[in-house]
């Protein structure tokens, strides 16, 4: 249930292009993602719809505060008027820190969902689990290394099954 609300929200959160993610690119947003910093959305090829962003935000927050409201009320109605603009200002910073909170979340969730789906494209035989912080590594390594554009794909596969090997 709530995967299924999760992929919901992410999928009507964000506009996807049906173009493929470069080699390149899925290795930058890998190590960048691994690394806990947020992906470009133009590497992975995805914006957000900022009217649903708001749209289901709205709804949360009213399926949230709505009970909340209903259970306080009567409280807050009868106390000090200063307690009531406290707590007025103590859940609008709530909302919009929440916001905040909201959109790197589902920014993260789209990232992680897209780069483990061009990673089974770019790399079939190796589980994203497994060899996604491998791949950085030599990725990283690379990039020390000035490594060619044009030579990058060929480098990782290289370091990659030449580490396979010696493991197995």
């Amino acid at each position: 249930m709530q995967e299924k609300l999760k992929d919901k929200i992410i999928r009507n959160v964000f506009f996807v292009s049906k173009q493929p993610v470069l080699f390149r690119d899925l290795l930058e947003a890998n190590a960048l993602f691994n690394e806990g910093m947020l992906v470009d959305g133009a590497k992975l090829n995805f914006k957000f719809n900022h009217v649903k962003l708001y749209q289901i935000y709205a709804l949360i927050c009213f399926i949230v505060l709505l009970p909340l409201l209903i259970v306080t009320h009567h409280f807050l109605a009868n106390s000090d008027a200063h307690l009531s603009i406290i707590s007025t200002a103590i859940v609008t910073s709530v909302v919009f820190i929440g916001f905040d909170m909201f959109k790197v979340w589902a920014r993260r969730e789209i990232s992680h969902d897209l780069i483990k789906k061009a990673w089974s494209v770019h790399f079939p035989y190796f589980g994203y689990e497994k060899y996604s912080s491998k791949v950085e590594e030599i990725y990283n390594t690379a990039i020390k290394n000035d490594i060619s554009k044009k030579d990058l794909e060929q480098y990782i596969y290289e370091k990659l099954i030449s580490q396979k090997d010696s493991t197995e």
